[in-house]
């Protein structure tokens, strides 16, 4: 017999940027394990593409939803509901990459660009599933698992890239205030910090071959992350076996930063 708890049957989880890469990745193991899945992403191609690929589990439902507007999370949030009766697990994961010459040379539009995203974009999406989990919780129906996408940026220096890697520290300590706040409402929140993964954004550098050779040679398991290697964590969390795991970060890099 299988480890109980790790079943997620009668559990709806929502990934945000759920269309592709870690995503993706993360809401095929979800429903693999039993959740009905929630997609977001502003693609509604890639949404249904996605949503056809988990489908063949159990339930799913794509939304075209920019993450970035107030009201554009909002409005999804809502249909999500009334679509699904209520949501236990939200993984805030879309996110974006913009590069720039050099710190100096960085233009505000594309600093600003990358926060609205990757920092107001996780910041409406958790306020919605805070809201909604507070209240259930006041109707007595405790319980939820809030998951933001950081990176390794957050903890090491990025060349050229403050402006992602001052999204994604914003992001681990969101969800250690988030979990202070919100743990006597059975609210759990936690932070994963993936490493090179090949995903649609380090396509430049997957087709680099000194970065190839100066880099991924650097990680100990000597190859690059997949976005399948992201489900087991994405189970864990939304299950009742993290049930008392809460306010860490969960680095998923075959062992570079370490290295």
């Amino acid at each position: 017999m299988a480890y109980a708890p790790f079943d997620l049957s009668g559990k709806v989880a929502l990934v945000t940027g759920g269309n592709r890469g870690i995503g993706l990745g993360m809401a095929e193991a979800l429903a693999q394990a039993g959740a009905e899945v929630a997609i977001w992403g502003r693609d509604a191609k890639r949404n249904d593409e996605a949503v056809a690929q988990l489908s063949k589990y159990g339930k799913s439902r794509g939304y075209a939803v920019d993450v970035a507007l107030e009201q554009s999370v909002d409005d999804a949030f809502a249909a999500t509901l009334r679509d699904f009766g209520r949501v236990d697990t939200v993984i805030a994961n879309a996110g974006i990459g913009a590069a720039a010459p050099s710190f100096s040379e960085m233009p505000t539009e594309t600093y600003r660009k990358v926060l609205s995203v990757n920092l107001d974009g996780v910041f409406f999406t958790l306020r919605a599933a805070c809201r909604h989990i507070v209240e259930r919780a006041k109707n007595g129906d405790p319980g939820g698992s809030l998951v933001g996408l950081a990176s390794l940026a957050a903890i090491e220096g990025q060349a050229r890239g403050q402006h992602y890697a001052a999204t994604k520290g914003a992001v681990v300590s969101m969800m250690k205030a988030i979990a202070v706040e919100h743990a006597r409402y059975g609210v759990r929140a936690n932070a994963v910090l993936p490493g090179w993964i090949a995903t649609d954004m380090t396509e430049f550098a997957q087709q680099s071959p000194v970065f190839a050779e100066k880099v991924i040679t650097r990680v100990p398991s000597r190859r690059w992350g997949k976005p399948e290697d992201f489900g087991g964590i994405a189970v864990y969390l939304a299950s009742d076996a993290s049930s008392y795991h809460s306010g860490d970060l969960f680095v998923i890099d075959g062992g570079y930063a370490i290295f």
